[in-house]
């Protein structure tokens, strides 16, 4: 089986959980039983850092001629160029990780839309980018011959919003996104970041509004003590405002490398996430993959992956936020039953299982030919 992988959104270290998504499931993919041959299409931007990828030389890496930091030349390179590429290529199915998808690919496709939060949150993707954002989904899913949910909440989303057929919807959870090395010493961490040595309180998040970091930080001002609020993650256009609304135990700390992130999950004392809506959540199972202990809000996705081993709070209640995160920092036995719990429930997930997932649905696409719908 000849397998292009469509990575033309890949933006490095700008693209959140979708570019975290695509370079960890490449080399599962790899890994799984069978004769796999995949070509990886991306921009040429996006080519040159993969490269470094300890698994680039096990697959072909095409670089298409656009500027990747541009969406509308990425949507104009999927629905153009990546047809006659494939072409030459001569593969057998295109699996598009982005969650859109070219028209008319030429051949059988499978697409993975990540979730349909602009439906639930459109101020998230305002305007003419929300318009055409809904427009190149709802193609996405027309044209696919299996559409792949990475949970059970966003599958029901996709049934729901964008009327695909729920036996067409293939259920592929993921595995965790950072490597558990444990290279960087907490020490140095809290140097290298201006941490001071207070509690550290952890949430990593994409900064828009579905994240809900504004409640976040207003439940934050309220918790007592001296912890700091640590938030990584890459800059958006909302990050401003989100400033704004901080205080001053609040750290931003942009994008970070993986040792950085690492480290930093395993020096909190806890992990909050308090967002409105999520397709998976990786930064909750890489929390508990380290036994960080884990609050999440109870919407989407989330109870699926943190399961028994995280306390809960509605995402809408600030003061919700407030006393979950107190408790936390209070509460050391709560805090080990935790620690101890979260390991075990990570464990339910791996990238072995998504690719497995992910090639079973490659031959149920197959299956159906190559006429899209």
């Amino acid at each position: 089986m000849r397998v292009a992988l469509n990575m033309l959104h890949l933006v490095s270290a700008e693209t959140g959980g979708s570019e975290l998504y695509a370079r960890r499931l490449a080399p599962a993919l790899l890994e799984t039983a069978g004769d796999l041959e995949l070509v990886v299409l991306a921009s040429h931007q996006a080519v040159a850092s993969l490269r470094e990828e300890p698994w680039a030389g096990g697959v072909e890496l095409v670089g298409l001629p656009f500027d990747a930091r541009s969406r509308a030349r990425r949507v104009l390179a999927e629905q153009t160029l990546l047809p006659r590429t494939l072409r030459r290529r001569k593969v057998d199915l295109l699996h598009n990780l982005f969650t859109t998808a070219p028209a008319a690919p030429g051949v059988a496709q499978v697409t993975t839309i990540l979730d349909v939060i602009y439906k639930r949150f459109p101020e998230t993707h305002g305007g003419m980018l929300g318009q055409g954002l809904a427009a190149l989904v709802w193609v996405a899913a027309r044209r696919s011959k299996r559409v792949i949910a990475i949970s059970e909440a966003a599958k029901t989303d996709i049934v729901r919003f964008l009327g695909v057929p729920f036996d067409r919807i293939d259920v592929t959870p993921l595995g965790p996104a950072l490597p558990a090395n444990g290279t960087v010493a907490e020490p140095d961490l809290r140097r290298q970041l201006e941490l001071g040595d207070g509690p550290i309180v952890l949430t990593v998040s994409a900064k828009r509004p579905h994240k809900n970091l504004g409640r976040l930080f207003k439940a934050f001002a309220r918790v007592r003590g001296e912890p700091v609020l640590v938030v990584p993650g890459y800059s958006t256009a909302f990050e401003d405002d989100l400033k704004q609304q901080a205080g001053e135990r609040v750290r931003f700390t942009g994008w970070l490398p993986d040792e950085q992130l690492d480290g930093l999950y395993r020096a909190a004392t806890c992990f909050v996430f308090p967002s409105l809506a999520e397709g998976f959540g990786l930064p909750v199972l890489d929390a508990l993959v380290r036994g960080t202990p884990v609050a999440t809000s109870n919407a989407t996705s989330l109870p699926e992956v943190a399961g028994d081993a995280a306390l809960y709070f509605e995402p809408e209640d600030t003061d919700a936020i407030a006393a979950v995160i107190e408790r936390l920092l209070d509460d050391e036995a709560l805090r080990e039953r935790l620690r101890a719990a979260g390991p075990p429930q990570a464990a339910k997930f791996s990238w072995a299982r998504t690719a497995e997932a992910t090639r079973g649905s490659y031959e149920r696409a197959l299956e159906t030919g190559t006429t899209t719908t």
